[in-house]
């Protein structure tokens, strides 16, 4: 399979971040299409089209939209999580910077078929050039009658407003996001059955849908050419549709994002990225830096899809792919992993606060030569006692990548505890301890 253009097939143009570029390509065919059907229409394309969360967990897009109470009693709100903070991954900045009338344009399919009032798009406050390209947008969106009062003549309202964070990693889980979107501290909520799910009470405890850029911007082009046209693409796989983008870095020759269809190989992503650089492939962390990586064999039989990634130990993700070559040192590489994760708990909930300073501490002690015996089984031990057992899924995201290397490559952490040393001759550039 080749690279599948749907999101970025004009991400190249300039002219595309206008209005007039958008439409002269086909832009607001959706909507129009969309506000000629009825609301559970639309839902009903989504639902046929198959299309799946594309934040990383892959929860499909219709069972959110269709769980709103549909005799609408009281406000209803959209939310687009464009908080990317995940290490690795960079294709909703380009989506937003090169791409906001497909954010924009998918908001409002999104907020007429889940009766919203208005929308909030909450982005990453490092992203200053995407938050002006989409403010733009949403300007121009406005003043084209596309946005606000009376949409296109059919009597629908639709506001949407950008909200800048601060950048906190952990506003990107989506309690923790409408927390601060509310004013409050970005710390996560208690969780469906302890608490209601946000389509019945979300933000200001009122039905909310949450979704992330990647995931709206599918939905022009579902309602443009329909839900079982776009189900055509990746049925090759068990149960993921469509095309994803991958943010590939590491170690290869052209780092940057892939817009491909599910079911294509994993090593075929690896040929567009350029191949291999500064050696042979030796591990793969296929969709961000909190899935478990893979070795170099699982890379050649791996096949992207949401349960195809699960029958080779990782996940897809967010989509931040990145490759890594033999002179890398996995212990290294998971030692600093786990520097971010100790830094961006936010400190709620014990498992997660404690688990993942000590994770760091003890990688930290041995990539400094201080390894003991038995801390191969005690990070076996804290990583089982943080996964599944936090308020959000940040603890999970500390332990899977610590558990998933210790799981494929344990003879390097063994070398590295008994020895003091690397297996591999890099050097230690240490950054700040937690």
């Amino acid at each position: 399979m080749a690279e599948r253009l749907l999101l970025l097939e004009h991400a190249a143009d300039p002219n595309f971040a206008t209005l007039a570029g958008y439409q002269a390509k086909g832009g607001y065919a959706g909507l129009r299409k969309a506000l000629a059907m009825d609301r559970q229409g639309v839902i009903d394309q989504v639902k046929a089209s198959g299309l799946r969360g594309r934040g990383g967990a892959g929860f499909p897009a219709w069972i959110k939209w269709n769980g709103i109470e549909k005799t609408k009693t009281q406000p209803h709100y959209l939310i687009c999580n464009a908080d990317e903070g995940e290490p690795g991954t960079f294709k909703d900045k380009q989506l937003m910077e090169q791409t906001p009338f497909l954010l924009v344009e998918g908001m409002t399919i999104a907020g007429f078929a889940t009766q919203a009032d208005c929308g909030y798009i909450y982005i990453r406050g490092e992203f200053i050039d995407a938050a002006r390209a989409v403010r733009k947008a949403i300007d121009e969106a406005y003043a084209a009658g596309l946005l606000g009062k009376n949409i296109l003549g059919t009597g629908l309202d639709f506001d949407l407003y950008i909200h800048l964070g601060a950048g906190s990693y952990e506003c990107g889980e989506e309690s923790a996001l409408m927390s601060s979107l509310m004013g409050e501290r970005g710390m996560p909520r208690l969780k469906f059955p302890h608490a209601p799910l946000p389509t019945v009470a979300g933000l200001w405890d009122r039905p909310t849908i949450i979704n992330n850029v990647e995931t709206y911007c599918c939905a022009p082009s579902i309602l443009t050419n329909g839900g079982e046209w776009y189900a055509s693409i990746g049925a090759s796989t068990k149960n993921s549709r469509g095309t994803k983008i991958f943010s590939v870095s590491g170690h290869v020759n052209r780092p940057g994002n892939y817009e491909v269809e599910f079911g294509t190989p994993l090593a075929e992503l690896l040929q567009m990225a350029g191949g291999m650089k500064g050696g042979a492939l030796k591990a793969c962390v296929p969709g961000g830096s909190s899935v478990p990586m893979i070795r170099a064999e699982a890379v050649e039989r791996a096949i992207i899809g949401y349960e195809e990634m699960g029958e080779v130990g990782s996940m897809v993700g967010s989509g931040g792919c990145m490759f890594l070559n033999e002179h890398t040192c996995i212990v290294r590489f998971i030692w600093r992993t786990s520097l971010f994760y100790a830094r961006e708990s936010c400190g709620k909930c014990t498992p997660c606060r404690e688990g993942t300073k000590w994770l760091a501490q003890i990688l930290d002690r041995i990539v400094k030569g201080g390894g003991r015996s038995g801390d191969f089984e005690l990070l076996q031990q804290v990583c089982s006692q943080i996964d599944g057992r936090s308020f959000c899924g940040l603890g999970d995201a500390a332990a899977w990548p610590v558990a998933g290397a210790l799981k494929v490559f344990p003879e390097e952490f063994r070398h590295f505890i008994e020895h003091g040393k690397s297996v591999v001759d890099s050097p230690l550039r240490e950054p700040a301890m937690v």
